[in-house]
């Protein structure tokens, strides 16, 4: 019984021992998304910003962790109007980040509900300020991230004051209420109707140019071809002429392409259903086919 007791003794103070090193614990573990505060009496006497161990005094200091990254909070769309008084609908989201944890405690008690609010309004306010002073046109065809930019650029150092640093304003949707969407669709319809209008007359103009150049080329290659054609035939019957004009000259040849002409003109004449041909016996067939 007295070996029992004795255990229960060890393991009671071992009891009372981790349990005294739990409340009592010095030790801060920092990780490295979030910031570590030391609060004593309530008031932050130290931050932890790099991750590590740490220390505390035991039962007079606290701790108390913030976020350390960059958070996204996603606004409810909401309608604004553009230059031209032409009312959009902006769906948007920000991305923000806590870079003082002082004063992110001090003003809004460590609440991510509470900066949010804060945010909803600053990005509201500048997407308003932004969109007021630019036409519809130039926020529709002209958005490739300048929009953003331009809206984050207004916000500035608005959200210092929390501790808190806006790294961008994103727009996921830029939508026209239904009122007007029909309004602009066929305006930008008929804007790219013109534009089809004048690129299709310009093909046709250029097309027209490209066939009177083609037709002026095919004449003038139809004039030289028809020219030197003329000149080949002219040189030809020449050439045509000046060989009868020899044979003639020749009476060996003469008689002989009499004949053949004669011939000829026989089977000319022979020609049809009437095989009958009537000579006069002194003219020179007759004499040709006579033997004389």
């Amino acid at each position: 019984m007295k070996a029992i007791s004795k255990t229960m003794k060890v393991l009671a103070i071992c009891l009372l021992l981790l349990l005294a090193f739990l409340v009592l614990n010095p030790t801060v573990v920092t990780k490295a998304n979030e910031y570590t505060l030391i609060k004593q009496f309530g008031q932050v006497v130290r931050v932890e910003s790099s991750p590590g161990l740490s220390y505390k005094i035991p039962l007079i200091q606290t701790t108390q962790n913030i976020p350390k990254m960059k958070m996204i909070y996603d606004l409810r769309p909401s309608d604004v109007t553009t230059k031209d008084k032409k009312v959009m609908n902006v769906d948007s989201f920000v991305i923000w980040e806590i870079t003082d944890p002082v004063k992110y405690l001090s003003s809004l008690n460590a609440s991510i509900e509470k900066a949010e609010v804060r945010l909803d309004n600053v990005v509201y306010n500048s997407i308003k300020t932004i969109m007021s002073s630019t036409s519809q046109d130039d926020i529709i065809s002209g958005r490739e991230g300048l929009l953003a930019r331009t809206i984050t650029e207004n916000i500035g150092i608005s959200m210092d004051s929390y501790g808190i640093l806006v790294h961008a304003v994103e727009t996921k949707k830029l939508d026209l209420p239904d009122s007007n969407k029909e309004s602009v669709y066929q305006r930008m319809i008929s804007e790219r109707n013109n534009i089809a209008a004048q690129y299709t007359a310009d093909g046709n103009y250029q097309s027209s140019l490209i066939r009177n150049e083609t037709d002026k080329s095919v004449k003038e290659t139809i004039a030289k071809a028809e020219a030197e054609a003329e000149k080949t035939r002219g040189k030809a019957e020449a050439e045509y002429m000046q060989i009868l004009s020899n044979a003639y000259n020749d009476e060996s040849k003469a008689d002989f392409y009499n004949y053949v002409r004669s011939l000829d003109a026989l089977k000319a004449s022979l020609k049809g259903e009437n095989k009958t041909i009537v000579l006069n016996k002194d003219s020179e067939l007759a004499k040709i086919l006579s033997g004389n």
